[in-house]
């Protein structure tokens, strides 16, 4: 029954989505952040579609395995500034993210069919976030992964705080997250954050061929197999995402948020005040 499932879904249309390009390879689906003036930085629109892209593709009748990947040099450079600055003091707006990010991450443990994260470069924030919940990660060995949200005056919120312990520990996870710090990707595989560092010339040709691997195997047992390991991974999810969105909405309220943003788009180093 390989490429089958035991209920017929839908044939997807993906023509609505702006921010994301979707192309297919035989039983291979491929997604494309597409901002790549901005390194695939997110804002509103890139957010939204990002929250409900993985319910569509799970009722994807004609796709096995799915590829994300960026656009450009960069895989994402995490939450757009000028949009976090304009939520800045804005709760609806915030609220409304809050719910976005939270299907997101669901979405993505929810999704049955295994999904291989394609870096061609820096996956920052929210984009490393996205990259960490995939299932089999390569990156360029160029490339920096890391999420500085404390940078920025936020809380580590949208699943930063989730994923980092269960692949790294708690201890090695608390020094990055609070202090923002950068891996590259050499030193990010070597700890057990990615799977594969490799080099640029070696990425498609190494990503093509898991992902041929997996289409060509035993689908059913393979989505199982993924969902019955997420079955924990969802449980620790549920445990946290609440108590760390509620305290990334707290911080994007606070004035150090607001200066980090201001000074970074002015390219300035902030000066925090603790409040």
């Amino acid at each position: 029954m390989s490429g089958e499932t035991w209920f017929k879904g839908k044939e997807m249309d993906y023509d609505g989505y702006t921010a994301i390009n979707v192309e297919r390879d035989g039983r291979v689906l491929r997604l494309t952040l597409s901002r790549p003036e901005t390194l695939n930085a997110i804002d509103a629109v890139l957010h939204e579609e990002l929250s409900r892209i993985f319910f569509d593709v799970d009722s994807d009748d004609d796709a096995d395995v799915v590829v994300l990947t960026g656009a450009g040099k960069a895989f994402c450079a995490g939450g757009d500034l000028q949009w976090l600055n304009a939520m800045h003091g804005d709760p609806a707006a915030f609220a409304r993210t809050v719910w976005e990010g939270k299907r997101l991450i669901n979405s993505l443990l929810d999704l049955q069919k295994p999904i291989i994260a394609r870096l061609p470069g820096h996956a920052i924030g929210l984009g490393c976030t996205i990259a960490l919940f995939c299932d089999i990660i390569y990156a360029t060995e160029n490339a920096k992964l890391g999420d500085p949200h404390v940078a920025v005056g936020l809380v580590a919120g949208d699943g930063g705080a989730v994923i980092w312990p269960q692949l790294i520990g708690y201890a090695r996870a608390k020094e990055y997250l609070m202090t923002g710090d950068l891996l590259s990707a050499q030193d990010a595989a070597a700890i057990g954050l990615i799977n594969h560092a490799v080099p640029v010339g070696e990425l498609d040709a190494s990503v093509d061929a898991m992902a041929t691997r997996l289409a060509d195997g035993a689908t059913n047992a393979i989505k199982w197999t993924k969902a019955s390991v997420n079955g924990g991974l969802k449980q620790a999810a549920n445990a946290v995402l609440d108590t760390a969105f509620n305290f990334e909405a707290m911080s994007q309220m606070t004035d150090d948020h607001r200066i980090a943003t201001e000074a970074f788009m002015n390219k300035e180093t902030p000066k925090f005040t603790g409040k």
